[in-house]
């Protein structure tokens, strides 16, 4: 078994963070691993529901937040480390818990966790899919599927850095994470992205984009334009907008901070109280065609501290939308 530990959101090691371990179970007989994720939540009801901040995992308990299917019903497993070590990840062995519970009932221990954390500050490759790499004996449900897979998606992607020094290799006293019924992410701080090929020309497409008094109008979440600057969308112009739906709006403004007039556009959009995004727009020539990217993420304020297994999603779904708008725009000749 290998284990990795990992901070969710990348704040400084000083903060409280939403903590991880991912695990890799290799059966003995040659079957295909299994990768299970946990991430630091709360214990009791509703908590065990709820991802918690923590400094370190000394203390810390973690769950894999959603139900596995069993054999008999939805299972979740979770671990407690056990010792008062203030630094859990020292090299040497360190010891966990091993749990199982239904989803409202009260926490069975079946076994425990013994991994060796590694003396070197590199960083282990292996990268973990908890949607094709199941238990034997437990699968995902649907909706756990439908909603975790954006996020596990960008898991593939090279690793952040780890909470502390990595771990090494790990050994289990009991392979509960195998057979639940009878005992989280995570990738670099990377953008969310997503792409669409539109029927309109980059030229089109740009046209609306440069007209910074249209950009409420495919922007999801911007209202109203309140002024432009005339050098937009040159760096460093800004244009002023409000977020919300009347009579709930907030005032606020983007800056451009990097351009490639008809090719790319770098934005740095506010929008408080939530914080910051930095939002990269690229435009690939395709003859009449274009295919339109947008890559986003937060990066101040409280839009920040959500994990980005919950985030991605979110971003994603709404600039899914707000290329669908755009390339309407672009379709019916609008902008300067």
């Amino acid at each position: 078994m290998v284990g990795r530990f990992s901070r969710s959101v990348g704040l400084p090691q000083t903060l409280p963070d939403i903590l991880g371990l991912a695990l890799r179970i290799t059966p003995a007989d040659g079957g295909g691993p299994a990768d299970v994720l946990f991430a630091s939540t709360g214990w009791g009801l509703p908590g065990r529901f709820l991802l918690m901040p923590r400094l370190d995992v000394a203390g810390a308990t973690l769950t894999t937040l959603m139900p596995y299917r069993g054999r008999r019903g939805p299972v979740l497993l979770g671990l407690r480390t056990r010792g008062s070590s203030p630094d859990s990840l020292a090299p040497g062995e360190q010891v966990l818990g091993l749990y199982w519970a239904t989803p409202s009932g009260r926490w069975r221990e079946c076994g425990e966790l013994r991994l060796n954390a590694g003396a070197g500050p590199a960083d282990i490759p292996l990268r973990f899919d908890p949607l094709a790499n199941q238990p034997p004996g437990a699968r995902t449900y649907t909706w756990t599927r439908r909603l975790r897979k954006p996020s596990y998606q960008v898991a593939q992607q090279p690793a952040p850095p780890a909470v502390g020094r990595p771990m090494g290799r790990a050994r289990p006293a009991e392979s509960a994470a195998a057979h639940p019924e009878s005992t989280t992410e995570h990738g670099r701080n990377s953008m969310s992205t997503v792409s669409q090929l539109f029927n309109a020309s980059s030229a089109d497409v740009w046209r609306v984009i440069a007209d910074g008094w249209l950009y409420s109008g495919w922007v999801v979440g911007a209202s109203r334009i309140r002024d432009v600057e005339a050098e937009w969308p040159q760096a460093g112009a800004r244009l002023h907008h409000s977020v919300g739906a009347w009579p709930l709006v907030i005032d606020d403004s983007t800056r451009v901070a990097a351009v490639e007039p008809g090719r790319s556009l770098e934005l740095v959009a506010r929008g408080w109280p939530m914080g910051e995004a930095k939002v990269e727009m690229t435009l690939e020539d395709r003859g009449n065609q274009c295919l339109v990217t947008i890559a986003e993420d937060a990066i101040r304020g409280p839009g920040k501290l959500m994990p980005k297994v919950l985030r991605d999603p979110l971003i994603s779904a709404r600039n899914r939308e707000t290329l669908r708008r755009l390339e309407l725009m672009a379709i019916g000749g609008a902008g300067k």
